[in-house]
């Protein structure tokens, strides 16, 4: 088919970013015609305290050739004038950011729908691809913007069940469910993780806290726990957002965890990200809340038992007690417990042994033929 993929991608930073473009790459391995339409200007600055762009200018994951950027948040007729290049496709995919994108991606649909009739079915069919149905922390108006995406579209694309029961409340018709694959930065790991040796009884725990820091990621709550166990040290690596960053300072700065905590308040590039995972014993997902991640297949790409919340996708991504423990979210001394319990001795070598080798390759088959298959008419449906 003939597919026009419409969101963020390299010189974006990211996890949407390298999963837009990391998508892109499978659907022309999948042997279609694919044109990734990219933003120059992807929302106001307010909206992302942080620095939208890949610092250097190095691409997070290999740039996909055929990317045109034509969008812009702040010129509406490039929103028009995109949708109406897209009219001789016969799929558009639009990937849902936050809402304030929305405005436009609802401009680009209508515009692909108008004039020429072409695609399957008479005219391109439009799909809303959504990492987040409503976004993470509160907008105006945000939920119904999402609402009037959802119900233009033809069908929409999630990557929990969770998020489909959502998109459904939120009024979508058509809903189908794909586990989110890995888009790793940096692509797959090179370096020997299976060869650590094992951990001497009398080194800390060394504990990464990796990403963005904002309020839902509860970083705050992983330090407040480490403050009662003594052989937990803990890394933070990631930009600091708001009120949320001055919390992890705050709590950093703390004498109970003095030469314990390492930030790292700045955004890492794909390549510093190896030696990072491989400095460390466990990765610490410790949200108050989350819908679909590829942390958790991170850290097993890298060898790395992972501490998780009950949120989201990781209860189903992490085997209690098998390769990570689990925890139920904005809980403090449940926190303490799971470090203390990883801190005896034996127990990490035992969950680094139960981690799984991660399938870097099937999950993207089963995307996208989960993506495609929108395409053509709903299961059942009369011909």
């Amino acid at each position: 088919m003939r597919i026009a993929l419409v969101g963020p991608t390299h010189p974006f930073k990211g996890g949407v970013a390298a999963h837009t473009t990391a998508t892109a790459h499978e659907l022309a391995a999948a042997g279609h015609q694919v044109e990734l339409v990219g933003w120059q200007r992807l929302y106001p600055r307010r909206l992302y305290p942080g620095q939208l762009s890949v610092p250097g200018g190095e691409a997070e994951l290999p740039p996909f050739p055929r990317t045109s950027r034509r969008l812009r948040w702040d010129r509406p007729w490039s929103w028009w004038r995109t949708g109406r290049e897209l009219r001789g496709v016969d799929l558009v995919v639009l990937v849902m950011v936050i809402p304030a994108q929305v405005p436009a991606l609802l401009t680009v649909a209508r515009a692909a729908r108008s004039g020429r009739r072409s695609g399957v079915g008479g005219r391109p069919v439009v799909v809303a691809l959504a990492h987040n149905v409503v976004p993470h922390e509160t907008h105006p108006g945000g939920r119904r913007l999402a609402g009037l995406l959802l119900r233009a579209t033809d069908a929409v694309l999630v990557h929990s069940p969770g998020q489909a029961r959502l998109a459904a409340e939120h009024g979508a018709g058509r809903v189908a469910v794909a586990e989110l694959p890995p888009h790793l930065p940096g692509g797959a790991p090179t370096s020997p993780a299976a060869d650590r040796p094992p951990r001497s009884a009398a080194e800390p725990v060394r504990v990464l806290a990796l990403g963005l820091v904002r309020d839902y990621k509860g970083v705050d709550l992983l330090l407040r726990a480490a403050r009662e166990v003594a052989e937990v040290r803990v890394t933070v690596a990631g930009e600091a957002w708001g009120r949320a960053g001055e919390r992890v300072r705050e709590l950093a700065a703390d004498p109970a965890l003095a030469g314990r905590v390492r930030l790292c308040p700045q955004y890492l590039p794909a390549a510093e990200l190896p030696a990072l995972l491989l400095d460390h014993d466990l990765l610490a997902l410790t949200y108050r809340s989350a819908t679909a991640s590829q942390n958790v297949l991170l850290g097993h790409a890298y060898r790395l038992p992972v501490l998780a919340s009950r949120v989201g996708t990781f209860a189903d991504q992490v085997r209690d007690g098998v390769d990570g423990l689990l925890v139920p979210p904005d809980d403090v001394p449940a926190l303490v417990a799971a470090l203390r319990r990883v801190c005896a001795a034996g127990e990490l070598d035992r969950l680094r042994a139960g981690v799984p080798v991660v399938d870097l390759h099937g999950p993207w088959q089963r995307y996208v033929a989960t993506l495609v298959a929108l395409a053509g008419p709903p299961p059942g449906a009369a011909p």
